[in-house]
């Protein structure tokens, strides 16, 4: 977050925004059973019922607790239950032990989103002026924040469902994608020095994307879409996963010892590939962009094909040139879907890039707890960017720094090819 903007936005359209956001969150859950909220398939995911929570604690630790004096929490020891990784606030409940919790129950967690919204509505409607660019700081932060975890609530959703023998769809109202493979066009940019990360005073950014500076780039081209699931299934059927040469060495030790032999979510045999969505088990489609890899297949397919990943900084500079536009939560398609003749650049899945996730020169994380938010994270992760299928439309910019781990691939992630000029 750029701490030098001044926000002087209209209360009404903030107040509008934080019921919309959290209203959002209430609609995603909508197509759950009440047993559905309770499973914590990985570690990494969360239940259902932990994600709209801990939404709502953040508003009441880092904003009821900080700007309204005479409040009380709806429960002390949701504080533990809820916190995530903020040690600087206090102690927490284990992350793998997060499906455990069958209390509190599901009504009482939407008791308490609805008091949290009540005392949250109050406090926006009533600061006083001087203490308003702050507090609409704090909220917009924590709008930001639920925005990512609907995103991460349909990534985890998925996989839940998936690790369910019965392989039930989170909808059955969700339609199938229509299109073909086009052949991919090359952007190329010369070499120079070019800015990237977030200009101050230019909306909405986390911490982590600033700040602003220069870097040197040799000339690169970049392709305008994302590798097909049936690019990567040439990939698969000329043994790309059994040739050590095309991969790194902590991926190839991953590879088998997990005994990988295809993405996340395929199944059956050449031929017979089947492939598990939100809308359920269903054919694959090979003109839709292969999903859910990590980051050591897309980085052995790229090897395969004679490319590499992009940098972060070429994937910025390139999505600086583009319209915010793609396939966004907000289009209600929650899969990725085949290019269009405009180019795929934002949406459908975040693209990982070559790039690990390291602190910018000169950065500097927010003061407090909110400083935990993402600088802490910078070590043995990887840099993604463009958004997915499950993000919304205004919670990505060019700028914009998603990280996962290497061996991760439950997430919305994809890749693009990059080569030398």
């Amino acid at each position: 977050m750029d701490s030098n903007i001044t926000i002087k936005s209209d209360r009404d359209r903030i107040i509008a925004e934080f019921h919309r956001v959290r209203d959002l969150s209430e609609t995603l859950c909508l197509p759950l059973q009440h047993d559905d909220y309770q499973i914590q398939s990985i570690v990494q995911t969360s239940p259902p019922k932990w994600h709209i929570a801990h939404v709502s604690w953040f508003f009441e630790a880092f904003v009821l607790g900080h700007f309204d004096p005479a409040y009380e929490p709806f429960d002390p020891r949701y504080d533990f239950i809820f916190n995530s990784y903020y040690y600087t606030h206090g102690l927490m409940h284990p992350r793998p032990r997060r499906g455990l919790l069958s209390r509190p129950t599901v009504g009482e967690i939407y008791q308490y989103r609805a008091h949290v919204n009540q005392r949250m509505h109050r406090l926006m409607a009533s600061a006083a002026e001087e203490d308003w660019p702050e507090l609409a700081f704090r909220v917009i932060l924590g709008l930001n924040h639920e925005e990512q975890h609907q995103e991460l609530l349909l990534m985890d959703v998925k996989h839940n469902f998936w690790s369910n023998p019965l392989k039930p769809s989170y909808r059955d109202d969700l339609g199938s994608t229509v299109g073909s493979t086009r052949t991919a066009r090359w952007i190329e940019q010369q070499e120079g020095v070019y800015r990237i990360g977030h200009a101050a005073n230019d909306g909405f950014a986390y911490d982590n994307e600033t700040p602003r500076h220069e870097v040197l780039l040799p000339g690169f081209r970049i392709a305008d879409r994302l590798v097909t699931n049936g690019e990567y299934r040439e990939f698969m059927e000329d043994g790309g996963y059994a040739e050590p040469s095309l991969w790194l060495s902590d991926g190839w030790a991953l590879l088998q010892r997990e005994e990988w032999r295809h993405p996340l979510y395929w199944e059956g045999e050449a031929g017979e590939w089947m492939q598990f969505t939100l809308g359920g088990l269903g054919l694959l489609n090979p003109h839709e962009p292969v999903c859910h890899l990590s980051y050591y297949e897309a980085d052995a397919y790229a090897r395969w094909a004679g490319k590499r990943l992009p940098l972060e900084s070429e994937l910025e500079i390139v999505l600086e040139q583009q319209p915010l536009a793609g396939n966004f939560i907000d289009g209600d398609q929650l899969h990725p879907l085949p290019a269009g003749d405009s180019g795929q650049w934002y949406g459908d899945l975040w693209n990982w890039t070559a790039s690990p996730y390291a602190a910018y020169p000169g950065f500097r994380p927010l003061a407090g707890s909110m400083g935990e938010y993402n600088g802490k994270f910078m070590s043995n992760q990887m840099v993604l960017k463009g958004g997915c299928c499950a993000t919304p439309v205004g919670h990505t910019r060019a700028s914009y720094r998603n990280f996962f781990y290497p061996d991760e691939r439950w997430a919305f992630t994809g890749l693009r090819l990059a080569e030398d000029a």
